[in-house]
């Protein structure tokens, strides 16, 4: 089967090691994956209200009301 955009990087004895994505054609689906694995990776950790956010943005001078 070939796949448009796709190369598979094979070792001495033919077995699939890797592959190359051509991300002209793959390139936003690659990004949402990548997005995927990272909010993953940050599930679990402490997350800020938007309103905590602001106050620190307002208190560091970055946010006007």
């Amino acid at each position: 089967m070939v796949v448009r955009g796709v190369q598979f990087v094979t070792d001495i004895e033919g077995h699939k090691t890797a592959v190359l994505l051509d991300l002209k054609e793959w390139g936003e689906l690659w990004e949402d994956i990548y997005d995927n694995a990272i909010a993953n990776e940050r599930d679990g950790e402490p997350a800020n209200s938007l309103g905590d956010f602001e106050a620190e943005l307002r208190a560091e001078g970055l946010l006007n009301e």
